[in-house]
């Protein structure tokens, strides 16, 4: 399977980025690759207004150093806690969360680390209209931890007896773990013959709960950055998020995003890393109109047939 987002029309969407942090290259390409007219803008002026948020970050560093430490992570209140039950029991949670143990608890949003530097705001403004800045617990409870949701429609294509394509706007979209179906429902498939076996190539959706990785006082943001980001413009200043803790490097490979266990001193040890709050802070986000994208998966089947000596 291959995975990318391409773009899906000249139509223009806004999104939130944060500047400042690494890496200059990569914000200097994105602007000039995906942002409306972005090819005409002088790389200079953009690397000036990069290079001043990253000033004000030194400046950060000295004024709020150890910002990130000992975040607030508190017990989920009574309303919730049945809630919290019924999720640990859903197919999709037990899925994502079947190796390292995981709490689920009230965490202040503002000192969340941040390792994704941008937002959609369309994403943000859908979800905002989906939750009342004077929601209950319930409520909350839900908005953060969707067992069931609505998904983007996805389109499919065979593009030959062996290749096939699949695509969505949603950001979320992705491919699955593949498996070999059991015998019975191999029976099912059609095919020119009995059928003994089957495997399914799976396209859809990640299981998208708010969930961050803790370890040493401090926690990652690891899913459901436009539901953080919405809640807090929204005036909430703690919500309920799944909480992977991590006590050494080589469980980072297994609970973080690739690039925060890339390079884990950066957010677990850093004076100042960017925070969810830093979205807010005009001195260091940037709203860019980008060309509006999709993500696209492409399958190929290569089948090989040969025979051996039986031993």
């Amino acid at each position: 399977m291959r995975s990318e987002r391409v773009t899906a029309g000249q139509e223009a969407a806004e999104m939130v980025w944060l500047l400042g942090q690494p890496h200059l290259a990569d914000f200097l390409d994105f602007v000039r690759e995906k942002v409306v007219g972005g090819a005409a803008i002088p790389p200079k002026r953009l690397a000036d207004e990069w290079r001043a948020a990253n000033d004000h970050y030194y400046d950060l560093e000295k004024s709020e150093a150890g910002a990130a430490d000992g975040i607030e992570s508190l017990p989920l209140p009574p309303e919730m806690r049945p809630l919290a039950r019924r999720l640990r029991a859903n197919r999709y949670f037990r899925r994502a969360f079947d190796t390292l143990p995981v709490r689920i608890r009230m965490v202040e949003l503002d000192r969340l680390i941040v390792s994704q530097l941008h937002v959609e705001r369309q994403f943000v403004d859908a979800l905002s209209t989906r939750l009342d800045p004077a929601a209950g617990p319930e409520a909350l409870f839900h908005f953060c931890q969707p067992a069931e949701r609505r998904v983007a429609p996805v389109r499919a294509e065979q593009l030959g007896p062996d290749r096939f394509r699949f695509s969505s706007e949603s950001t979320d979209f992705r491919a699955n773990p593949s498996a070999l179906l059991a015998p019975a429902l191999a029976g099912k498939v059609p095919s020119f013959g009995p059928a003994s076996a089957a495997i399914a190539l799976v396209v859809g959706y990640g299981s998208n709960f708010l969930s961050v990785v803790a370890s040493g006082g401090r926690m990652v943001l690891h899913n459901g950055y436009h539901r953080a980001y919405a809640l807090r413009a929204l005036g909430f200043t703690h919500a309920p998020c799944v909480v992977t803790e991590v006590t050494r490097k080589d469980e980072l490979r297994v609970a973080a995003s690739e690039k925060v266990s890339a390079d884990p001193e950066f957010y677990f040890a850093a004076k100042r890393p960017p925070l969810l709050r830093d979205f807010f802070d005009p001195k260091l986000r940037k709203i860019l109109r980008v060309v509006r994208m999709e993500t696209v998966i492409e399958v190929e089947l290569k089948v090989r047939t040969s025979t051996a000596a039986e031993l």
